[in-house]
């Protein structure tokens, strides 16, 4: 090669340094922490995470290629969630995940400016997380679980499919603006279906214990048990009680219906992961959450669990289990 030629190629090639470089920091590998209100250990929580996971994928996020993900499992331990929002904080990511209020009200009091979408919350607005669902206004959007007027509904199902409950324990945590809505909703259902509403307030595995066993001191009973992580991670034991003490019972989520409850209304929650992966992409595309509005869930699914209904005595109408989305034999 002539000496010219290689200065010309050598001048060509450092001209395109520059562009390179610039490209390959727009291809920066992009950083999301997702913060989760369960146990690590909790089959249902990995399947939601796997759901996120395979959302950013349809969308061309690939993990270890384009996008790294810092998970942290909080369970329903709000001084562990504390930390983990700090940690997950300090390693800067282009945006955050939480589930659960709790720990999404806590991921919002440590930043208030990382992008934060989350997924399975309730009552966004009402628990201060949005300040309308059309327009968020702030660092927080994401995807919501339940309006409050399915409250009324969990009710009706549980009089339904066990005619001669009289009394009904709403368990639930006091201190969730969500789970204090339902159990107002239910409140109000509760006259027209002849139903005594009992509040079972529940902040951990203590209080459920003795509030469900003590509820339980009296015929005709049945449960509603809301969303909330301290029902979610302690589904086990609510549901040893209710069959325990032949309480007929609907939950909130899928889960517990897996688990062996009788019967589950509520979203796919894996489903509302899913979609936060769309939000996800726009974010990282320069989107302002403040401008993606909160969305409601689309998906809602009748679980019968039939093995716990025979434990239970009970004799579940053919209407029911046709109007069921799954029947667990």
């Amino acid at each position: 090669m002539k000496r010219r030629d290689f200065i010309t190629l050598f001048g060509g090639a450092a001209a395109a340094w520059p562009l390179a470089g610039r490209a390959k920091q727009a291809e920066r590998m992009r950083r999301i922490g997702v913060l989760m209100g369960y146990p690590e250990g909790d089959p249902q929580a990995q399947a939601n995470v796997t759901a996120l996971l395979q959302g950013l994928q349809n969308l061309g996020w690939i993990e270890g290629r384009d996008v790294r993900i810092d998970y942290r499992w909080a369970g329903g331990d709000p001084d562990k969630a504390q930390t983990f929002a700090k940690e997950l904080i300090a390693m800067t990511p282009d945006v955050m995940v939480p589930s659960t209020n709790q720990v999404t009200r806590i991921l919002q009091q440590e930043t208030r400016t990382i992008p934060i979408v989350f997924a399975f919350v309730g009552d966004p607005v009402g628990s201060g997380f949005a300040a309308s669902l059309a327009r968020p206004g702030k660092n927080v959007t994401g995807f919501a679980n339940f309006e409050n007027s399915i409250g009324g509904k969990w009710v009706e199902l549980l009089k339904e499919i066990a005619p001669r409950v009289e009394r009904v324990g709403f368990v639930f945590n006091p201190d969730a603006a969500p789970n204090v809505g339902f159990f107002h909703t239910a409140e109000a259902a509760a006259p027209s279906l002849g139903i005594k509403l009992a509040a079972l307030a529940v902040r951990d595995a203590t209080d459920i214990e003795q509030h469900i066993t003590a509820f339980a001191s009296e015929p005709d009973g049945g449960l509603v048990v809301a969303p909330h992580a301290v029902t979610l991670g302690n589904r086990k034991l609510i549901i040893e009680l209710a069959v325990r003490y032949h309480l007929p019972a609907v939950y909130s989520d899928r889960y517990f219906a897996e688990s062996g409850g009788l019967v589950s209304f509520g979203n796919n929650t894996a489903d509302l992961f899913r979609r936060a992966a769309t939000y996800i992409d726009l974010i990282l595309k320069g989107a302002n959450p403040a401008d993606l509005p909160v969305q409601l869930p689309t998906k809602f699914e009748l679980i019968v669990n039939l093995e716990t209904a025979k434990t239970l005595g009970l004799t579940i109408s053919e209407s029911f289990l046709t109007r069921a989305d799954e029947v667990i034999e």
